[in-house]
């Protein structure tokens, strides 16, 4: 009986729990993080890539420019070169001038103050006829048959005082001081089309060549 009330208190126990510790794993959390960590790393490589291309593609255009400027200026540096070889002095009949401004101021100041339809003087006309053999392309087409004065016209088309030969067989041209000074020593460019000379005036070679006070030569010509 005593046996009997002990397996009936067994019975009536209540059951014991087990506890069973779960420890979770971080296993799956850890590939999430690398997955982040090498998407960042490769987008990060991929930007970098784009902004070396995009450096690469700058500093390019940067040195196409650069290359077109130095081209540019190498144009010019051997423009002015060429000028700088061709400077003075050079002799324009009587008188020496070390600068083409110098030989364009003489003949314009002359252009100015000879009266129009006259024939210039003999110390003059030795200074044009130099000035256009020395300058002029076509010289000896202009000279023709050869001549017998210079004067000073108003062009029939630009309206302007110009330089005009009479030649022996009393056929007249006008001619361009300036495009003759221009090649015996090259204007500066900014002289080409303007009607004023700039600088000194004359060079050297004497007192003659000084209009005022001067005799006035020939007859005056229709």
């Amino acid at each position: 009986m005593a046996e009997e009330a002990v397996a009936a208190a067994a019975s009536a126990a209540p059951p014991e729990t087990t506890v069973v510790e779960t420890v979770e794993d971080d296993s799956s959390a850890a590939p999430q993080e690398m997955d982040v960590e090498t998407v960042e790393a490769t987008n990060g490589g991929k930007r970098g890539r784009e902004e070396e291309v995009t450096t690469e593609s700058t500093e390019n255009g940067n040195d196409a420019k650069k290359a077109k400027v130095d081209e540019e200026k190498s144009v010019e540096e051997q423009r002015l070169e060429k000028e700088a070889a061709k400077t003075g002095p050079v002799a324009v009949g009587y008188k020496s001038f070390e600068t083409s401004v110098q030989i364009f101021d003489y003949f314009y100041k002359f252009l100015h103050f000879w009266p129009p339809n006259l024939n210039v003087n003999k110390y003059e006309h030795g200074m044009l006829l130099d000035l256009l053999k020395k300058g002029h392309l076509e010289a000896e087409k202009k000279i023709g048959v050869g001549i017998q004065a210079f004067q000073v016209r108003y062009h029939p088309q630009w309206k302007s005082r110009c330089f005009f030969l009479v030649r022996e067989d009393e056929s007249a041209d006008d001619f361009s001081f300036r495009k003759c000074v221009d090649h015996i020593l090259p204007l500066p460019e900014n002289m080409m089309n303007k009607g004023l000379g700039g600088g000194g005036g004359g060079g050297r070679g004497g007192g003659r060549g000084n209009w005022r006070g001067r005799g006035r030569g020939g007859k005056p010509r229709n």
